[in-house]
């Protein structure tokens, strides 16, 4: 038959590949041991040489596990037939990766990516606290839009005081009476409130150009190349003080002083007795004041409305950079990482391969041998029995395929049949019966 050769290959072929299978899976072991290694170094704290030992005890754990583990499932999962068997080993090698992923994996990983991870904790912080920056920096300049409208009152203010000294423009009588220092009165105290908002100004820009110089030096720190250890250690110092900055800047905002310098506008005016002594110039300077008063209060009522509009922007809240250990990193930044999750992974559950191509080739040479497990089971008793059958089978003119007598063919009548030797009775001679016969006879005489 041809199926006996091709088993016979394939056996021959996977005992060829037995001695690379256990050094393949060996060296893997051992790369992951070596990954886990530097993973576990890098979460363990306490002194250098406890480090050490304390990873080269766990990662060599790890190799031997691993080891013996697919030595295990490349040993027996090819040989199981049962469905239910084959199913209760893929369950048992289904908890065994997982457990395998679960002590070494993410360490391997960790190994692979863990310092880029770290860095990408520190980009993702370090765009937290721009923004954080840029809002309360937004918030401090705020009040400086009410500085247009606080200007122009104030010139109005100080416009009408010059009309009506020089040319009486609101009472019709020039001079220097009530409604001018009213007036002037309004003017200055516009003035100064601009002048607060001003100030507050430079104080703003000084602190921006301080958390600036701060991002700048994060940036820094994230990009520039090597250990991250120390890099981490310097960012975190750079982050406290960019805190202060942005708690600083939340500070300096102006918005609450002009809302309620706004309201002392109206609530604290007081308007001068009327001083005109000829003839109704007290009536006129009253009605006045009384102007002077209504537009004083519109103008408080619109500042005020302009200044609780800003101070219900909400606040930056305080951020804070909480430094994350490389495995930590490779954890919550796992998306970023999965070319190295899938390098990780595949160290450890490569033989899963290993082992299916095994079960498959064994699968195959069972197939092909199942027509031969009768013949390879005969004795040698039974081999000498079956030859003597078909040799009579032959001589009695039997078909040996078919089990029926064979036809016949008739002799032509010019033919003279042979005389044949008369056969014995039993003309089958056994190869025992032989070799007996050439025993007891002995050598025929020439």
């Amino acid at each position: 038959m041809q199926l006996k050769p091709n088993a016979y290959r394939l056996n021959e072929t996977v005992k060829g590949v037995e001695t690379m299978t256990r050094f393949a899976l060996a060296v893997l072991a051992l790369a992951s041991g070596v990954y886990t290694y530097l993973g576990v170094r890098g979460i363990l704290d306490g002194s250098a040489s406890f480090v050490f030992f304390a990873a080269i005890i766990y990662s060599a754990a790890v190799s031997v596990a691993i080891y013996a583990f697919w030595s295990f499932m490349l040993r027996f999962v090819p040989l199981v037939t049962s469905g239910v068997q084959r199913i209760g080993l893929f369950v048992t090698m289904a908890i065994g990766c997982c457990m395998i992923m679960a002590m070494s994996s993410w360490l391997n990983a960790a190994a692979l990516a863990g310092s880029a991870a770290t860095e990408q904790h520190m980009a993702v912080t370090l765009q937290g606290y721009a923004e954080d920056l840029d809002n309360a920096h937004a918030n401090a300049l705020a009040a400086q839009s009410l500085l247009p409208d606080v200007e122009r009152a104030a010139e109005r203010f100080s416009g009408l005081a010059a009309d009506e000294r020089e040319s009486g423009a609101l009472t019709g009588t020039t001079g220097s009476g009530s409604v001018v220092q009213l007036l002037t009165q309004m003017g200055a105290q516009m003035n100064r409130l601009a002048a607060t908002i001003t100030g507050s100004r430079e104080e703003v820009a000084g602190l921006f150009e301080q958390g600036s110089a701060r991002l700048a030096t994060m940036r820094e720190l994230v990009s520039t190349p090597g250990a991250i250890a120390p890099r981490a250690d310097s960012f975190q110092a750079e982050a406290v003080q960019l805190t202060a900055v942005i708690a600083a800047l939340q500070q300096t905002g102006v918005a609450a002083s002009v809302s309620r310098a706004a309201a002392d506008l109206s609530a604290g005016f007081i308007a001068p007795v009327a001083d005109g002594q000829v003839g109704d110039l007290a009536i006129r300077q009253n009605q006045v004041m009384d102007t002077v008063r209504a537009s004083v209060a519109a103008q408080s009522s619109a500042l005020s409305a302009a200044a609780d509009e800003i101070l219900a922007t909400p606040a930056v809240e305080q951020r804070r950079f909480v430094p994350l250990s490389s495995a930590e990193a490779v954890l919550r930044y796992w998306q970023d990482f999965i070319p190295s999750w899938a390098g990780a992974i595949s160290i450890d559950l490569l033989p899963v391969v290993l082992v299916l191509v095994l079960m498959i080739v064994n699968d195959a040479m069972r197939r092909e041998s199942e027509s031969l497990e009768e013949a390879e089971n005969i004795t040698a008793a039974e081999m000498l029995r079956a030859m003597a059958l078909y040799r009579k089978m032959e001589a009695a003119g039997i078909d040996v395929a078919t089990g029926q007598p064979r036809p016949q063919a008739e002799p032509e009548p010019d033919e003279i049949p042979a005389v044949a030797e008369a056969e014995p009775e039993d003309a089958t001679v056994t190869p025992i019966d032989a070799a007996q016969r050439k025993r007891t006879d002995g050598p025929r005489p020439a």
